[in-house]
C-alpha cells in the first residue's frame, strides 16, 4: 500500500512539473522488428547519438546509460553482448570498437534517421521492402504503411 501511495505522489509531481498526464511509463516502449542484416547497426547508432541530438552530452562516450562505451572500448562490462552483426565489424576486439567507432562518428543520413523514427513511432517493421514483404507473407499481416482514409469503393 505504501509503494503505491508513493507511486501515485511521484507520478502526480512529475505529470504536474512537465505538464504530462497518464502514467509515467504511458507510451515509451515502441516495438519495432528489425532487419538486423541491414539495419541493427544503424539502430544502434540512433540510439547512442540520440543523447547527443538532444544536448544532453557532446559525444556518445559522455553518456553513461548506452552500450556505446562498451561497443567503443572507453568501458568493459562484462552485461553487455555482443550482436553477430557487431561481433562481424572484425576479427578480433580491436578492430570491432574502432570500426563501430567509425560507424558511429559518420553520424548517418536524414533518410535513415527518419526511416527509423518513423517506424518507431509508428511501431512497424525497420528494413527494406522485400524484409517487410517476407514477413507479410509469413504472418498473413499487413506490416507497410498504408495510404490514409477508407480504400476507394469498387
Amino acid at each position: 500500500a505504501f509503494m503505491r501511495v508513493l507511486a501515485a505522489r511521484q507520478t502526480r509531481y512529475i505529470n504536474r512539473k512537465e505538464k504530462r498526464s497518464g502514467t509515467l511509463w504511458e507510451g515509451r516502449f515502441k516495438p519495432s522488428l528489425v532487419d538486423s542484416s541491414a539495419y541493427l547497426l544503424a539502430c544502434y547508432r540512433y540510439i547512442e547519438l540520440n543523447p547527443v541530438n538532444a544536448g544532453i552530452v557532446s559525444s556518445p562516450d559522455e553518456y553513461g546509460w548506452s552500450s556505446y562505451g562498451h561497443n567503443s572500448g572507453k568501458i568493459h562490462c562484462d552485461w553487455v553482448d555482443a550482436h553477430e552483426e557487431y561481433v562481424a565489424l572484425g576479427t578480433d576486439r580491436e578492430t570491432r570498437q574502432t570500426c563501430y567507432r567509425a560507424f558511429v562518428g559518420q553520424g548517418g543520413s536524414d533518410e535513415e534517421r527518419d526511416q527509423i523514427r518513423t517506424a518507431l513511432n509508428r511501431c512497424q517493421v525497420t528494413g527494406n521492402h522485400r524484409f517487410r514483404t517476407a514477413l507479410e507473407r509469413r504472418t498473413g499481416r499487413r506490416l507497410s504503411a498504408a495510404a490514409p482514409g477508407r480504400p476507394r469503393k469498387k
